[in-house]
């Protein structure tokens, strides 16, 4: 009994010993970019994961004012919000119509849809970014259509999973109360989707938020460009400003950090529930 319980205190330690050195090593690039933010470059050149000796929080100043911080904040949220709401919205009503109306045609889609996600965006980058320019969509809201297109087969594949596990009957009592279709998905199945719509949205916004290469082929204009896009300017064709561009990148993780934090609570309600489904 004795040995047992040695046993037990031994794999305890050794599992918390484990995931401690997990969680430094997942958090080291936190640290890599927040020390050599606060350090002069020739500091940063010197030693990487040393203290600065004196923390400039000019940088962040620096850093604040060449990334016209305010307006490309701006421009980020409203390109990632309208994303996210209209991917989840589409995304949602075609899982649950692709699940319920079970037919040849309806898994023809579904694979078509989930087939899409195996082609590469480089790929299709240059005739898309042609035709939208001849539609004249080339600016945040032709961004937004085009994150829609991106964005809904991964997303469609993980609603209609989800739908799965709503019991078809629900449908039926409410069209028996004279509810219409759409009706029933906006007040009785969409608010059951809450738990996979956070992590469609969770996964979405560190996309969206995150990704330079599509607005950097469809935005042009200086006072539409996001907060990736300027980070871009911190390196130049002969010098690189490692220590603006890392107050930078600072600066520009703080809303997704926010947004984690503000959405904690709806994310453990989302494993929980996926967890009892």
């Amino acid at each position: 009994m004795i040995n047992q319980n040695k046993k037990l205190n031994t794999g305890k330690i050794t599992l918390g010993a484990i995931g401690i050195a997990l969680g430094l090593l997942f958090l080291s690039p936190f640290y890599i970019i927040i020390i050599n933010s606060l350090k002069t470059k020739k500091e940063l050149f010197g030693s990487v994961l040393s203290f600065p000796k004196i923390f400039l929080l000019k940088n962040y100043m620096d850093a604040f004012e060449r990334l016209h911080y305010a307006n490309a904040i701006k421009n980020s949220l409203i390109i990632t919000i309208g994303g996210v709401i209209v991917i989840a919205i589409f995304a949602s009503m075609a899982g649950w119509m692709l699940e319920r109306t079970k037919t040849k045609l309806s898994n023809a889609i579904l694979l078509l849809f989930i087939s899409s996600m195996l082609i590469p965006f480089q790929a299709i980058m240059l005739p898309l970014v042609r035709i939208m320019g001849k539609l004249k969509l080339l600016n945040m809201g032709g961004l937004v259509f085009m994150y829609l297109g991106f964005g809904s087969a991964l997303s469609i594949f993980l609603y209609h999973g989800f739908v799965k596990g709503i019991p078809k009957e629900l449908d039926e009592a409410s069209m028996l109360d004279g509810c219409s279709k759409a009706k029933t998905f906006w007040y009785i199945i969409f608010p059951l989707l809450k738990p996979i719509t956070v992590t469609v949205s969770i996964l979405n916004v560190v996309w969206i938020w995150n990704d330079y290469l599509l607005p950097s082929l469809v935005i042009n204009t200086p006072e539409t460009l996001t907060l990736p896009l300027r980070t871009f300017f911190f390196f130049g064709e002969y010098t690189k400003q490692w220590n603006l561009a890392l107050a930078g990148l600072t600066l520009a993780i703080i809303p997704v950090i926010i947004f984690y934090f503000i959405a904690q609570k709806h994310i453990i309600k989302s494993i929980a529930a996926g967890s009892i489904k």
